[in-house]
């Protein structure tokens, strides 16, 4: 599945065909006018895995998709930012959380939504965290509260889990995984 932003070249104006341009081996929207090739490439969404004590903050979410349900504080990365300052900045933005930053945790390619989704553990400074514009709600959860069958996204619920394995291993890696848009959600 490919997105197709526009059928007009946004440098000229002229219709875009699809064709393979001369050196390449994937087909993309290319101007026979002005000559541009239009690469469309994933997005990478940014968050953290907030934590206190034994508890992880989430985030109900007060948009769609998936208007209701709760995540883990996450959003698009912006042009100019690294992913751990979008991270730090979506946090803010969606749990109004003062954060440290830790290491990165999992990366998940998720192809069908063109999105790549980057979560790095991270410590709460405060308690003094509350629901921003995209968010109902903003709660600390210990693993036995978290609403597993009410989170958003496959994407959270792997993040998760992987961190509460390796919480009680004791041992925490960094992580690399794939969601297919037919993969089955975690069970729990």
């Amino acid at each position: 599945m490919r997105s197709h932003p526009s059928r007009f070249c946004s440098t000229c104006g002229q219709p875009v065909t699809q064709r393979v341009p001369d050196g390449d081996t994937r087909e993309r929207d290319c101007c026979n006018s002005c000559g541009t090739i239009h690469y469309v490439n994933p997005r990478p969404v940014v968050g953290t895995i907030p934590i206190w004590k034994d508890q992880v903050l989430l985030c109900k979410r007060a948009i769609e998709p998936r208007l209701g349900y709760w995540t883990l504080p996450a959003g698009f990365m912006e042009i100019g930012e690294t992913s751990g300052e979008g991270a730090v900045r979506e946090t803010m933005e969606e749990a109004g959380a003062r954060i440290s930053l830790g290491p990165l945790y999992t990366m998940i390619d998720v192809p069908h939504a063109e999105q790549v989704h980057i979560f790095f553990r991270a410590e709460l400074l405060d308690l003094g965290y509350s629901a921003g514009v995209e968010s109902l709600e903003v709660r600390l959860f210990t693993e036995t509260q978290i609403p597993w069958q009410d989170l958003a996204f496959r994407t959270v619920a792997t993040t998760l889990e992987l961190y509460f394995a390796d919480r009680a291993r004791g041992d925490f890696g960094t992580h690399t995984r794939e969601i297919s848009h037919s993969s089955a959600r975690p069970a729990r």
